[in-house]
């Protein structure tokens, strides 16, 4: 009982600013011109900040990075095999199964670092981008590949490779871990700049989710809680016995599962549009899964502590 009232206590700030974002774009303040702005300006500019920071000053040997990669590996694919096995039950078309698998597949790394900081702190915000640093490239391949072959998206692998390099997220965590590896560090003050930057990345990356939600999309609400069962769910708990047998360390292991049970991201929706993907159904998946991850994730969560 205790735990549960210290996770909720972390995660009830985090979800209280979702629901925040989500009224104020209701009461169209301070404009609708405004989410998108700052969805992108925390994007491409405060939430790498952050991840570089974090990344930088690290004492990256402290960590299983190894057993972490061999996990998340592992978790993807086996997800990948889950979704394609239950295609013929999901009774879609191409365009749609893709929404499907990204719903299942990608995780909110705004909610995702916010909830990590809050309940295991500075070393598991550590953890946290390490996992980032590895899940991304891994998920944004994997989520090209399966538009491109079921939604009829003209994707070539240099487009693919051109997409990764440029990623700011990706980026950041490369930019921090060769800062790190090569003893620079952060230099010339620039650590208390990031910092600035870093703090200001959370709040806006919060309500810009909760300003993204999608009331008006809903449909289709079998094919909704499904996917939402299988990322909420069944995810976090695939990704707990993986950590069983490969055994990455008691905060590697909990970062993890708290990272495979948080609820899709808008860069879906984006990919979605952008490759001839479902959008008014990712877009309802993702407001789903959000809704969901206030009792599903806080259940994780104490399970994992």
């Amino acid at each position: 009982m205790n735990n549960l009232s210290l996770i909720l206590g972390a995660l009830g700030p985090i979800f209280a600013m979702i629901l925040l974002g989500a009224g104020l774009r209701w009461l169209k303040f301070p404009g609708d011109s405004f989410w998108p702005a700052a969805e992108r300006f925390t994007y491409f500019l405060l939430f790498p900040a952050l991840l570089m920071r974090q990344l930088a000053l690290a004492r990256l040997t402290d960590y299983a990075v190894k057993p972490v990669a061999l996990v998340i590996i592992a978790l993807l694919l086996l997800m990948t095999a889950v979704v394609y096995a239950l295609r013929p039950w999901l009774k879609v078309d191409g365009p749609a199964f893709t929404s499907v698998y990204q719903g299942v597949i990608r995780f909110n790394t705004y909610v995702g670092l916010a909830v990590v900081l809050a309940v295991f702190h500075a070393d598991g915000g550590t953890v946290a981008a390490l996992v980032m640093a590895i899940m991304i490239p891994l998920i944004n391949v994997l989520c090209v590949l399966v538009l491109t072959a079921h939604a009829g998206g003209g994707v070539t692998v240099g487009g693919v490779l051109r997409g990764l390099i440029t990623n700011p997220l990706i980026v950041a965590c490369l930019v921090g871990i060769g800062l790190n590896m090569t003893g620079i560090g952060l230099p010339l003050g620039s650590a208390a700049m990031l910092d600035i930057l870093a703090r200001a990345a959370l709040p806006l990356g919060l309500l810009a989710v909760g300003a993204g939600l999608r009331l008006d999309a809903l449909a289709r609400p079998g094919l909704l809680v499904g996917t939402s069962a299988l990322k909420l769910l069944i995810m976090p708990v695939l990704a707990g016995a993986l950590c069983w047998l490969v055994n990455p360390g008691r905060l590697e292991t909990a970062v993890l599962v708290t990272f495979a049970a948080l609820p899709s991201a808008s860069a879906a929706y984006i990919l979605a549009r952008q490759l001839g993907g479902d959008g008014a159904l990712i877009a309802a998946i993702l407001t789903v899964e959000t809704a969901l991850a206030l009792v599903t994730l806080p259940m994780v969560l104490v399970w994992v502590v």
